[in-house]
Parts: C-alpha cells; sequence; structure tokens
C-alpha cells in the first residue's frame, strides 16, 4: 500500500469533554504520527491540533474518522504522495 504524508489539523471546542478519548486515539494510531503540536486558543475557547503523518490513506482515514466522530471536533487532512 502507498503510503502518504500529510497534515491533519483538528479543532476542539470543548477540550474538557473530549481530551482525554482524542489522546486515547492518538495513542492507538501513534505509529503514523511524525510530529504533533497543541495550541490553546483561549480568546476562541477553542484548542487546535495539528499533526504531521505517515501511512497509508486507510490508516490516515481511519485516525481522522474517529477523530472527527466526536462531539465538538472537527478534523480536515491535506494529504501528499510520498516522494
Amino acid at each position: 500500500m502507498e503510503r502518504r504524508i500529510g497534515v491533519i489539523g483538528i479543532a476542539v471546542e470543548n477540550r474538557e469533554q473530549s481530551a482525554a478519548r482524542i489522546n486515547q486515539i492518538l495513542s492507538e494510531y501513534g505509529a503514523l504520527i511524525v510530529g504533533r503540536m497543541g495550541i490553546p486558543y483561549r480568546e476562541k475557547n477553542l484548542s487546535v491540533i495539528a499533526l504531521i503523518v505517515d501511512g497509508s490513506t486507510d490508516e490516515i482515514g481511519a485516525l481522522t474518522g474517529k477523530i472527527g466522530n466526536i462531539r465538538g471536533v472537527q478534523v480536515k487532512t491535506a494529504l501528499v504522495a510520498k516522494g
């Protein structure tokens, strides 16, 4: 299966409710994650997580699908072919 490099942006509206579940999912898919940055945007009552990932489209899709199913969480992904 072809591997892809990508960026996943995660916006979390209610950190207290969803942080534990998000971290659990990210741990499950830790082998795909190359880098992670989390920023609390207090003025907007929002937290933003940026992930750099390296995996197959199926693996990345499974990760984003699980996170995207959490209430109050939005996910966007940009993938490129691995050079």
